[in-house]
C-alpha cells in the first residue's frame, strides 16, 4: 500500500466526490499553491485514479429496475468460465459482475427499464453457459450509492 500524506488524501477526497473541481478551488479547499496541488492531482492521477466518469442517474434514462443475480454453476474449467465472462460482457445491462466465495459463484448487477426489459436480459444471460442456479432479487429502494472509497 502506498503511502498518501494529509493533503494527498484531501485531494482525493474531494476529487472522489467532484472530479470536475477546478485546481484552484481544490487548492483553496486544501491549503495549498495552484502548482503545488497541479503537481500532486497529475502524480496521483497516474498513480491511484482508475478513471474519471460522469455517473448518470439510472432513473432519467428507463431504467427503473436495478436486479441482483446470484448465480451458481457445476462448471468451474477454464474453457466454461472463458465463454462465461466474455458472454456477460456483452451484455450492456450487466454494470457489474464478480466472482464470489461462498453459496454462489457469480453476483451480477443489472439495470432493466421494468420486469419484461429484465426477463429479457435473464433469457440472455441463461443461454451464454451451463448454470445450475440463478436468483433474482429486485431492489426496492436505493438507499446509499456511492464510489467513493472511504479513505
Amino acid at each position: 500500500m502506498q503511502k498518501f500524506d494529509s493533503k494527498d488524501l484531501g485531494i482525493l477526497r474531494i476529487l472522489q466526490r467532484d472530479a470536475s473541481v477546478s485546481v484552484a478551488d481544490l487548492a483553496e479547499q486544501i491549503d495549498l499553491s495552484v502548482n503545488a496541488c497541479w503537481r500532486r492531482v497529475r502524480r496521483l492521477q497516474e498513480e491511484v485514479v482508475a478513471q474519471q466518469v460522469a455517473i448518470l442517474e439510472p432513473e432519467r434514462f428507463g431504467f427503473g429496475l436495478t436486479a441482483f443475480v446470484s448465480v451458481r454453476t457445476n462448471e468451474h474449467n477454464e474453457g466454461w468460465l472463458q465463454t462465461f465472462y466474455e458472454g456477460i460482457r456483452k451484455i450492456d445491462e450487466v454494470v457489474e459482475f464478480y466472482r464470489l466465495s461462498g453459496q454462489y459463484d457469480y453476483l451480477l448487477k443489472i439495470l432493466a427499464k421494468d420486469v419484461a426489459d429484465y426477463d429479457r436480459v435473464y433469457k440472455r444471460i441463461i443461454k451464454i453457459a451451463p448454470l445450475s442456479d440463478v436468483s433474482s432479487s429486485f431492489a426496492m429502494e436505493r438507499i446509499k450509492s456511492t464510489t467513493a472509497l472511504p479513505i
